[in-house]
């Protein structure tokens, strides 16, 4: 059953990575790797199901390289404005803009409520409380400023995949994420 499922989300991917959820054709991917549509409403009750189970793969790869991203960073805070920039760049990956950028919330709804995205969220919340205790950051809601940094990054990101010019609008989505974000370090005497 888990062979099943690898190979309908790899399928999958490929198809909506191709030609978008709406377009991508069940009996197709089902054909391509050998199954039928029984098989994909077992595993993932329809294609809306199967679509979650994509986008949940393609984030989690989205969130291991904004980690690899500020892994190499000498502060905790450069490590965080890092991840965040990383993330924004990533609008200009085909394949994460289709299936993440565009058709996960026109078909799955808000971010907010994806199971991948809430556990980006809980390592932001994880390194902002640490910044707030070490006094890098000031005195803040650790899930409010959680929450607008990660939706700053994943806005900046669907501004850059939605821009007529992704190229010339990245460096301006990563400027005015980083100048925010600074608006929540402590200030120094």
């Amino acid at each position: 059953m888990e062979e099943n499922r690898a190979k309908l989300i790899g399928a999958a991917r490929r198809a909506f990575a191709a030609s978008g959820f709406a377009s991508a054709s069940m009996d197709d991917l089902t054909a391509e790797v050998g199954l039928t549509r029984g098989a994909l409403y077992h595993g993932f009750g329809d294609k809306k199901g199967l679509l979650a189970a994509v986008v949940a793969q393609v984030d989690g790869e989205m969130a291991a390289r904004a980690q690899r991203a500020g892994s190499d960073s000498a502060t905790g805070w450069e490590r965080l404005i890092a991840e965040g920039e990383a993330y924004i760049e990533m609008a200009l990956d085909p394949e994460v803009r289709r299936i993440v950028l565009l058709d996960g919330p026109a078909f799955l709804g808000d971010p907010a409520t994806w199971p991948s995205q809430n556990a980006c969220l809980a390592v932001t919340e994880q390194a902002v409380a640490k910044l707030i205790a070490e006094g890098v950051m000031q005195t803040v809601n650790v899930e409010a400023a959680s929450r607008l940094l990660s939706g700053a990054a994943f806005n900046a990101a669907l501004w850059v995949s939605s821009s007529e010019t992704p190229q010339n609008a990245l460096p301006q989505a990563i400027a005015a994420f980083r100048l925010m974000a600074e608006g929540l370090l402590a200030k120094r005497g």
